[in-house]
């Protein structure tokens, strides 16, 4: 199949699903068009996935990787309070693996969760590749006027809350450089089964968009960011931006029980891998405290744990371990 053939194959896929009115082109000309709606703001995020950098090909499988490229940006659309709603990805691919069922099979894990949020593939590229796979995704997403968190609104004051558990997917990459793989295992071994389920967390990772949703379009994040770099450096990211400080109670951190469990027989801290670990796409927002009784306990079946509180920026950013009070570094996933 070429090129064309499956950009063809691609557009009768998306085209059989419910296209929102808005969207006036999509797949077939040089540039989608959508039409603007009056009150609404556009939010854009792109994000880049490059073989042997952000993921190996031995130890994913392909549908899992369609999945995660989008994830990761949608991640993003929801740490903004926006609702997700187009999409474009290009594909850098060597030869050989176009010749094979990887591209197609990569597209389905990605349609898969895009129908999850009702958002629609509207463009994007492929190219030849020399060598590593390179994906590109861009999502655009829309909210209210006004209504989109930014990293800059905490103020001193305010309540800090994350969603769901840490260090899952920092476990999981140390397991996967000491050998651990998806597959047919003896499930009913405990271990067998945490390690299969951390994997998961690793490689199909699940962006709050209910979260997300929930605290841009009632307006209770003051400020907001998705844990992609790790909490410790993402916590950085946000109070830079607010020009606040902030101080952690460790022992509020919500670590993953799976990680807490394997990491005291692997020599492991496992707070070290919440604080630090990349890539668990959880949301960490600021929450004034008249707005704090507002917070639904759980959204989309999940909850969120409060661990700290901002600060002055005169008072740096902190982490309370019983008597001991230290210094948070930025410690998390960094390119260069």
């Amino acid at each position: 199949m070429n090129e064309f053939d499956f950009i063809d194959r691609l557009r009768a896929q998306t085209e059989a699903r419910a296209n929102p009115s808005e969207m006036l082109r999509g797949i077939g000309d040089d540039a989608a068009v959508i039409k603007q709606l009056t009150g609404r703001d556009t939010v854009v995020s792109a994000d880049l996935l490059v073989e042997d950098i952000d993921f190996r090909r031995d130890s994913t499988q392909p549908r899992l990787l369609g999945h995660k490229a989008l994830a990761v940006s949608l991640s993003d659309i929801a740490a903004m309070g926006a609702r997700p709603r187009w999409a474009l990805v290009s594909l850098a691919v060597p030869p050989d693996t176009w010749a094979s069922d990887f591209v197609a099979e990569l597209y389905e894990g990605l349609l898969s969760l895009a129908d999850c949020y009702e958002v629609r593939l509207i463009g994007g590229d492929l190219s030849r590749a020399p060598g590593q796979i390179v994906i590109d995704s861009i999502v655009v997403g829309e909210c209210p006027s006004g209504n989109a968190v930014l990293r800059s609104g905490a103020k001193p004051g305010d309540h800090l809350f994350v969603t769901g558990s840490l260090g899952g997917s920092a476990a999981a990459l140390r397991l996967l450089e000491r050998g651990a793989r998806l597959g047919i295992h003896e499930l009913e071994d405990p271990d067998v089964r945490s390690i299969q389920e951390l994997l998961m967390r690793h490689l199909r990772p699940a962006p709050r968009v209910g979260w997300g949703l929930v605290l841009g379009e009632e307006r209770l994040a003051s400020a907001m960011i998705d844990i992609s770099d790790g909490l410790s450096s993402d916590l950085h990211h946000l109070c830079r931006e607010s020009r606040v400080g902030a101080i952690l109670d460790s022992e509020k951190v919500p670590i993953d029980s799976r990680v807490a469990a394997l990491c005291g027989r692997r020599a492991l801290d496992p707070l070290m891998l919440a604080l630090h670990g990349g890539e668990d796409f959880e949301l960490l927002f600021a929450v004034s405290p008249e707005n704090v009784p507002r917070l639904p306990s759980k959204v989309d079946g999940l909850g969120l744990t409060r661990i700290g509180e901002i600060k002055p920026e005169s008072e740096g950013i902190r982490v309370s371990e019983g008597s001991r009070l230290w210094d948070l570094k930025p410690e998390g996933w960094k390119h260069f």
